[in-house]
C-alpha cells in the first residue's frame, strides 16, 4: 500500500511545473518508494530464511546488481554459509552498494566474493563516480560503522576506504 500511494503521489508531482520545490518534493518521494521497495525485499529475505528458503548468496549478489553497471565474481569452494554468516555478507553488500549509487552515481562495481578454508570474504569496489558528478549525500557514517559492528559480532573484520581509483569495502567473516 505505501508503494502504491508514493507511486500515486510521484505522479502528481511530476504533473506540477517545474521549480525548486517540486524537484524537492519528487526527490524525497522517489527516496522514500525506493527504501519501501528495498524494506520489502528486506522483509521478505527474512521470511525465507525463517522458513529456510535462502537462496544462494551468489545469486543474491547478482540480482543486488542487476540495475547497475556492475560485475559479481565467485572464488574459491563454494559451500553453504550459516545463516548469521550468510545475512552478515549480504547485508554488507546491500549497504555498500547503497552507498556506491549515494556517493559515486554511474560508478562501476565490481562485486567479488571469495570463499576461503576459515572464512569468506567480501570485496565492493568501485570506480568513483562519473567525471562532473557531485556527491550525492554526505550521509552520516552509520553504514560504514553498522557494517564494522556487523563483521566484528561474526568475529570478522571490515574494512573500508579509498583505494587508488574509488571507494573499497572489504569484509572477512568466518565460516
Amino acid at each position: 500500500a505505501q508503494l502504491v500511494h508514493l507511486e500515486a503521489a510521484r505522479l502528481l508531482i511530476e504533473r506540477e511545473p517545474a521549480g525548486e520545490f517540486r524537484d524537492g518534493v519528487l526527490e524525497r518521494v522517489v527516496a522514500a518508494r525506493s527504501m519501501a521497495r528495498e524494506g520489502l525485499a528486506e522483509t521478505r529475505q527474512a521470511l525465507s530464511a525463517l522458513r529456510g528458503e535462502v537462496s544462494p548468496v551468489e545469486d543474491f549478489l547478482r540480482q543486488l546488481v542487476a540495475a547497475d553497471p556492475a560485475e559479481v565474481s565467485v572464488e574459491g569452494e563454494r559451500r553453504a554459509l550459516t545463516a548469521e554468516t550468510s545475512q552478515t555478507v549480504r547485508r554488507v553488500a546491500q549497504e555498500a552498494l547503497t552507498n556506491v549509487r549515494k556517493h559515486a552515481p554511474g560508478a562501476r562495481v565490481l562485486v567479488r566474493l571469495e570463499y576461503l578454508p576459515d572464512e569468506v570474504a567480501l570485496e565492493v569496489r568501485d570506480s568513483g563516480g562519473v567525471p562532473g558528478s557531485e556527491l550525492a549525500g554526505s550521509g552520516s557514517g552509520y553504514g560504514l560503522l553498522g557494517m564494522r559492528e556487523r563483521a566484528e559480532l561474526m568475529g570478522g573484520t571490515l574494512e573500508a576506504g579509498p583505494a587508488e581509483e574509488g571507494f573499497v569495502v572489504s569484509l572477512r567473516v568466518p565460516v
